[in-house]
């Protein structure tokens, strides 16, 4: 039967190299550039350093390296490939600033590209093969987001969706036949699970949804490839995802499926912040900047969100435990701290500024409101700020810098990525990001995706 789970199989197997788009290519290497920084900068983010070192006491095949901790001759600088996946899947997350989809409220490349480039390590193949896995893997992955219908339920899109889409990366790589690779994506269902309440409830297995996605997507293609069967419907069946997660729109997810390349729907993000912070900074950004508002100008602020945005972002802040989770997670911390700080940058998730006294005196001017007309993932977000010295002000964000409606410019992202290449377990200097930048940009052309480290973790 060529059910929509097979037709996607199909799609994953047939699809060539060459019915791949330049501009689908091009936007694979940006955003493996982008998730590969945004990792850099993560692997000291807390939780990130103890779960390497568990993977490392684990043990097993040096498979695939881990990419911040690969330094030449460190312990766990290369891991088995479902490990290599599940950490490089955690750094990419850990601090909210990796790309995310336009028009679908999904992280697509921190669960696609840290499956993909640990098998394709594994496995030794060429960077044209390796490429083709990650734009299907991605596309993939965008197409399920994009076809579910609104309001979402409260399970979290990455895990769910994103594990399908390191499946097939991973399939593709292993030239599993249609049946395996539908299999793959059985077993892959069978694993897909994660719910927002690690944002309510702010906790470090908030980083690690990406990261179990990642590992099962390169399990379930290990399986299918040994004879291990899945579900045959696991998108549209009885109990398939549809029905379980979210109804969804077929003829979406194969809309001109294997024409159209969807992984160029993403979005840089600008900001180390949760998605549905980021209107909000950008409209409080113009408010501070046009007035050159001080703290201390500033008698209260009131923000209208749509409920989704809302009940990610919109909870009262509590930096008690996890501090950096908290502020990556909450409204009243961003705005409280662009008021004092100006700015929303990597220091400012710091738990240092996290449980700054100066920031924090400011939080309890910040009122989040809800517009239930709205059904935005990111926005529109209404600021309205009561001044001692302007009186109240206002604007409306509906866009946000790096999104496809607010393009920046190439320097503006290359500063991100110097910033986070620089951070982390092991910083790069200037010739190693560099480098890595020109191995990225010419991954294409790369004989042996195993050596793509060389010379650049030394």
């Amino acid at each position: 039967m060529r059910t929509v789970t097979h037709r996607l199989a199909e799609y994953i197997v047939d699809t060539r190299y060459e019915a791949i788009p330049d501009a689908s290519l091009v936007a694979a290497k940006r955003f493996m550039l982008d998730t590969l920084a945004v990792a850099w900068a993560g692997s000291d983010a807390p939780g990130c350093r103890e779960a390497h070192a568990l993977l490392v006491d684990e043990g097993g095949r040096a498979d695939s390296t881990a990419w911040a901790y690969g330094v030449s001759g460190k312990s766990g600088g290369r891991l088995p490939a479902m490990s290599a996946a599940f950490i490089n899947g955690m750094t990419s997350a850990a601090l909210d600033y990796d790309g995310i989809g336009s028009g679908a409220s999904v992280h697509v490349n921190i669960t696609v590209l840290p499956a993909a480039m640990a098998m394709a390590e594994r496995l030794h193949v060429s960077g044209r093969d390796f490429l083709s896995a990650f734009v299907i893997g991605a596309d993939l992955t965008y197409r399920l987001a994009a076809a579910a219908d609104l309001p979402n339920a409260g399970f979290h899109y990455v895990p769910i969706y994103g594990v399908f889409g390191a499946a097939a990366a991973c399939a593709r790589l292993l030239e599993l036949n249609v049946m395996e690779t539908r299999h793959a994506l059985g077993i892959a269902f069978m694993q897909a699970s994660g719910t927002q309440q690690a944002n309510i409830d702010p906790s470090l297995s908030k980083r690690m949804m990406s990261a179990f996605a990642a590992r099962a997507g390169v399990h379930a293609a290990l399986l299918a490839q040994r004879g291990i069967t899945g579900p045959a419907q696991a998108v549209e069946g009885k109990f398939g995802l549809f029905t379980m997660y979210q109804r969804g729109d077929a003829a979406l997810i194969l809309d001109q499926l294997g024409s159209r390349f969807d992984n160029v729907l993403g979005s840089i993000k600008m900001y180390p912040s949760c998605g549905a912070n980021h209107t909000s900074i950008a409209g409080a950004l113009e408010l501070i900047r046009q007035y050159d508002l001080k703290p201390d100008d500033v008698l209260s602020v009131d923000v209208t969100l749509p409920p989704y945005a809302a009940r990610l972002v919109g909870n009262p802040y509590d930096p008690g435990g996890d501090a950096q989770v908290a502020a990556q997670f909450s409204v009243r911390y961003t705005i409280a701290c662009l008021l004092v700080r100006r700015r929303l940058g990597l220091a400012e998730i710091e738990e240092d500024a996290a449980r700054d006294p100066d920031i924090n005196r400011h939080v309890g001017k910040i009122n989040v409101h809800i517009d239930e007309t709205q059904t935005g993932t990111r926005g529109p977000s209404v600021i309205r700020m009561r001044t001692k010295t302007h009186g109240e002000i206002s604007t409306q964000a509906a866009h946000v810098p790096g999104s496809l409606e607010m393009p920046v410019s190439d320097a503006e992202i290359q500063q991100k990525f110097d910033e986070c290449f620089r951070r982390g377990v092991h910083p790069l200097n200037r010739t190693q990001i560099e480098t890595l930048t020109t191995r990225v940009r010419g991954v294409g052309n790369m004989a042996d995706m195993a050596s793509f480290f060389d010379g650049i973790l030394t």
